[in-house]
């Protein structure tokens, strides 16, 4: 069953010659405008009960736009949205909210317009208000709150009852880090009893976390629909992208996505995994001394050349990353032709389970400043446990237990 249904769906503003001209397109009326500037055009997607949507694109891509128009609150210039159920958005800070009102008073309003009665809004408040912890202020006008404590409302009004779609525009990037916990664990409570997320954030892990699909907006339009990790790939790739540069997207045997970019003075030709033998493999024990051995050409001069890597889980959540630039090994002034080899050893403390490896050739501290050659999933490696006591998580730290009676 399809919840949400976007179908062609655009959205353009328009500058008419005179007012009678945009009266006139209100009503059908043959009324070509002066100027038009599509902000987003041709946006298809379907959504399941249940799927978790991450929404990303460079700032100016349509993503706010696009969730306005699928909440009601902005009307779309061409297509159609569906939607089967009732939805909660938390879109612009305070959007809505008086700020003359008192927070008491705005959740009344607010639950009020969201069709529910005055009973049922009584009967939430209690739990409102506490999900707020905001204290005295919530009966106190919106206009001396700080941005966090009107997000802490806005959330609390918006999930007061369990929605069948939940969307959350970059609201809770203004939160503090313990109402940002807090709200995710309901937004997973939510999702386990069946409610479908869309949620617009630049946060990886936020995505990552919580979602199971991701969308990525270029343009105005959806430039690729998939997995959170190759979607964030791509991203970033787009990101790091400058002139010259190229993004390249490949399927990799194992049915993963791999992306690749950079201007190409410089690359990474070969990139292993070796034990203490020097033997290259694929499966690592726990704690097992290991060195990450990369190889990289200059094609072409390179005045100042920095190699960072990074290791994910199969999540693609970020375990640990570094560069030569932070451990005082950049290289300066290369010439074309010339070859390195950079080997980073270190213990495997990780937990069971599959890990990849990202690997990027750039100046400065980031990819960002000047990407020579980015790859991800440039590696792939397993971590397993034959020696130690069992335990979970992604990282091994094995404590030493005292217990006295």
């Amino acid at each position: 069953m399809t919840l949400l249904s976007v179908q062609n769906l655009g959205k353009a503003y328009r500058t008419y010659r005179s007012e009678w001209r945009r009266f006139a397109g209100w009503f059908g009326l043959p009324a070509r405008p002066s100027e038009e500037c599509w902000v987003l055009r041709h946006i298809s997607f379907d959504i399941r009960p249940g799927e978790a949507i991450g929404i990303m694109g460079q700032n100016g891509a349509g993503k706010s736009t696009l969730l306005k128009m699928i909440a009601g609150t902005l009307q779309p210039t061409e297509g159609t949205v569906h939607v089967k159920g009732r939805t909660a958005a938390i879109l612009e800070l305070g959007m809505g909210f008086n700020p003359e009102l008192t927070g008491r008073q705005n959740v009344l309003h607010s639950t009020g317009l969201m069709g529910y009665g005055h009973k049922q809004i009584m009967e939430a408040m209690p739990d409102i208000e506490a999900f707020a912890e905001i204290g005295e202020y919530f009966d106190q006008p919106v206009r001396t709150y700080s941005s966090g404590m009107q997000v802490r409302v806005a959330f609390a009004v918006a999930t007061a009852f369990r929605p069948e779609i939940l969307i959350v525009d970059e609201a809770l990037s203004v939160g503090d880090t313990y109402f940002q916990h807090k709200s995710f664990e309901r937004i997973r409570k939510f999702q386990k009893q069946g409610t479908t997320l869309l949620i617009v954030t630049h946060d990886p892990s936020s995505i990552l976390a919580l979602c199971t699909r991701t969308l990525l907006l270029e343009n105005g339009t959806v430039i690729k629909d998939g997995p959170p990790e190759e979607v964030i790939d791509l991203y970033n790739a787009i990101i790091a992208e400058k002139e010259n540069s190229t993004v390249e997207v490949r399927r990799l045997d194992n049915g993963s996505t791999q992306t690749s970019s950079g201007t190409g003075e410089a690359k990474i030709t070969e990139i292993s995994l070796r034990n203490i033998h020097n033997e290259p493999i694929e499966y690592v024990t726990v704690g097992e001394d290991i060195c990450l051995c990369i190889k990289a050409e200059i094609h072409q001069p390179v005045p100042e050349l920095v190699l960072g890597y990074v290791i994910k889980d199969r999540l693609g959540q970020q375990i640990y990353g570094t560069n030569t630039f932070y451990l005082n090994q950049t290289q300066y002034d290369l010439r074309a032709g010339e070859k390195l080899e950079y080997r980073f050893r270190f213990p495997a403390r990780l937990g069971l389970g599959s890990y990849s490896v990202s690997a990027a050739l750039h100046i400065a501290d980031t990819h960002l400043e000047r990407n020579y050659h980015w790859l991800d999933m440039a590696l792939m490696f397993n971590i397993v446990n034959t020696s130690h006591p069992t335990f979970v998580g992604v990282a091994w730290m094995p404590p030493h237990v005292e217990c006295r009676r």
